[in-house]
Formats: structure tokens, sequence, C-alpha cells
């Protein structure tokens, strides 16, 4: 499609479909690498709101995240993660950016399109190559149509525009944009995209003060439940430790790699970040981070890794050496919430997948997602399929709701 290290300018948009600007058309450009884009020009679309040393609302989209996914080779050759950064240029200033991969593969994505893809190529079709707006190895809901503050309609409408192109151009056989906002999904509705539904377990803040107002929120029963498995968890014969930025030291990154490398081998087949990746988080993303660690006589035996956003926390990846009875729901969940409400954060993501979730605060939540299939016919089958799996997760949503541990009167105000 180009040249390695070449950018490869994919037009331009016209102003009349982006949003009236100026007369100067927006350029669309797609980049092999991330540091082919300065880190200040990224993060000014992908975390404006950080700009005075604040955190950013979304770790996992800011240039040093999505820098050390790539010099750590857990994206690029053989990871079936083809890096194309996308950026939209007006008046040689670019206002919108986008985390853009060609995939060999739908590993990785968490919005599972594996039958999309037999049914495809059972009909004589090929699915692979396909291209990826998203954060790799990452179900966290964030903008990924990274646009610069006042230029939010010509920008997403930009990028899309600018990612359809690429794809008819090269053929490919379909666009994801995973785990986009709301905002996004009607922006890509709107332009033709089709839009997709499904759902993910959050526990939200209600201004608690402290781990025992939660608890009054529940139902008695459930409220006695989760004293129980915290008891039991902190019986373990250690102690928890919660670390962060200058607290995080080397041999704890080596205890995360080894709990990663066991969970991912049982659960991926192979893990899907690379050493190297836990090295240079140590040196740039620790305080970012957030590590809580289960320690038996100075020793490591269990652990949860979460980055920490400007209102959320998000946990990533837990795994132990040793099992103990209810240590994951304490390091996963319960010391998650314990610091979303020490630290005024408004909610906890703990990760895709788990109606284990439920029992412990954490409620079914939409997850929006987008999708342009380049063969009409193709298109529609799925367009049909997604109407109908879209009222399956609502009913769903309302049912897994009720079943929550919430009291009566507190449920209805989660809804």
């Amino acid at each position: 499609m180009r040249a390695t290290g070449a950018p490869d300018t994919i037009g331009a948009a016209a102003t009349g479909a982006t949003g009236s600007m100026d007369e100067t058309a927006l350029s669309i450009t797609a980049h092999d690498s991330i540091h082919a884009i300065g880190a200040e020009v990224w993060d000014a679309c992908a975390c404006p709101e950080a700009a005075d040393g604040g955190r950013p609302e979304d770790p996992f989209t800011t240039h040093r995240f999505l820098a050390a996914l790539e010099e750590s080779g857990s994206v690029g050759p053989g990871s079936g993660w083809r890096p194309q950064y996308l950026t939209v240029e007006h008046a040689g200033r670019v206002i919108a950016c986008a985390p853009h991969y060609l995939k060999s593969h739908s590993q990785g994505e968490y919005i599972f399109d594996h039958n999309w893809a037999h049914a495809f190529e059972r009909a004589g079709g090929r699915y692979y190559p396909k291209a990826q707006i998203a954060v790799p190895f990452t179900p966290v809901t964030g903008r990924r149509l990274l646009v610069r503050p006042g230029f939010e309609r010509a920008g997403r409408a930009a990028l899309l525009q600018g990612a359809i192109l690429l794809a008819e151009r090269g053929g490919l056989s379909s666009l994801h944009v995973t785990f986009c906002t709301g905002a996004e999904a009607e922006t890509g509705a709107a332009a033709g995209l089709l839009p997709r539904q499904t759902q993910q377990y959050h526990w939200h803040n209600r201004g608690y003060g402290r781990f025992d107002d939660f608890l009054a929120d529940l139902a008695s029963r459930k409220r006695k439940t989760i004293r129980k498995e915290r008891a039991r968890a902190q019986g373990f014969g250690g102690e928890v430790v919660t670390l962060s930025g200058s607290d995080l030291r080397r041999e704890h990154w080596d205890a995360m790699w080894s709990f990663y490398l066991d969970t991912g081998a049982r659960k991926w087949g192979r893990p899907y970040l690379t050493r190297a990746f836990f090295e240079i988080a140590q040196e740039r993303l620790r305080d970012d981070v957030l590590m809580v660690l289960a320690l038996r006589e100075g020793r490591a035996v269990a652990g949860a890794l979460n980055l920490i956003g400007r209102s959320a926390l998000f946990g990533r990846y837990w795994g132990c050496t040793e099992d103990h009875p209810c240590l994951h729901f304490e390091l996963c969940y319960y010391r998650a919430m314990d610091f979303a409400i020490e630290s005024g954060l408004q909610r906890v993501e703990a990760g895709a997948q788990g109606e284990h979730k439920l029992a412990r605060g954490y409620l079914p939540r939409p997850i929006h997602s987008l999708h342009w299939l380049r063969d009409p016919g193709f298109a529609e089958a799925v367009a049909q399929y997604l109407d109908a799996e879209r009222a399956a997760v609502a009913e769903e949503i309302e049912v897994l709701t009720g079943y929550g541990p919430f009291r009566k009167t507190d449920m209805e105000d989660h809804e």
C-alpha cells in the first residue's frame, strides 16, 4: 500500500462533507509509526484535558501508551496488528488522529467478529486483512476518533471518511471502530456505518466516602456475602499492597509478567504483550499504573494491573502463582473500588465479560462499536443480525441489572 516509513496521503476531504470550516480542504494521511506524529501533536487530540499536566481521561490513547505497544513489538511485524495511524490536517495543523491498524486476524479485540469471518469465507470471500480503529488488547471504552476541541464534527467525519477510503483502496473486507463512545457511534451510524451494541460490567461511585458506604446501598444478604469474601481473602496468610508511580520497582513488574504469562497462556494461547512492554511501562507508564499485589513471606503470589484515568480506574490484567479463596475478588474488584473511593474517581471498569462481577456491584453497561463492510450483500446480512443483537443486549442489560446486589430503591438509581 506504501513503502515502510513513508506516510500515505489518503486524500483530501471536501469541507462540505466534514462541516463548514473555510475553503481549505482537510488532508488525511496514514503513518506506519506513532513516532511519525509528535507526542504533543497526538496528545493535543487524544487528551487535551491533560494539557495542564493532569491525568488523561483515557490513558490508553495517549502517545506514550501506543508508543510502548509499538516499541515493545506488541504491535507491528508478526503480531497481526500493522499500525497505520491516521491524521487529519487543516491549514497545516493536525486537528484529528486515530489509532488505526491493519489486522490479519481477530485476536485481541474483544468485540467478536469470528463468526462474520467464517461466514464470509464460507461464501467465498476473503475477510482478512481488515482495518481496525482501536487500542490493541484493550476492552476499554474511550474516544477512538481523537479530535482537537472545536473540530469535533469535521475531524470525526474526516477520520471515518479517510479510513473507509483506505480500506476501499486496499481491497479490505471491512473497517471496525471498537469500544468507541456513544457520541462517536451516533456519528458513525449517521455516516452509514453499522452500529453494534454489546455490554460490559462497570462499578459506579455514588459519592461514597468509604467502602462501608457502598455496602450500605446493598441488600443485607449481599452485604454480608461481600464482607465474608473480603475477610476470607485477607486471611490468605500475607498482606495486600497497592503500588503506583515511584513505589513500583522492577521486581514488581517481574512478578506481574509471570502472572500475565500464566493467565495469557490459559486464556489466549499466547500472551499479546511482550516482556519489553513491561520494561517500558516501568520507565514511562508507571505514573498511569496502579498495581495491587498479594505478598506472602515477601513474595508476590497474585497481582492485578490497572491503569488510572482522570475519572475512572481501568482493570486490565490479573494472575497468580498460588490459589487462595476470594483473592481474585479482593485484588481485582474490592481494592479497585477502595482506590476509586479514596481518589474520588467516578467508576471502575474491570475488563471484559464476567457475570460474577454483578454480585459485587458491577452493573451491565452498553458498549459501542461501528462496522463498515465493503460487500453490500454481506453488509445487509450483518445489519439484520445487529438489529436483533441490539434488542437482545438491551433486554439482557435490563434483566441483569435487576439481579444486582443493590436494594431495590438503590437499584433504580443505578439504572
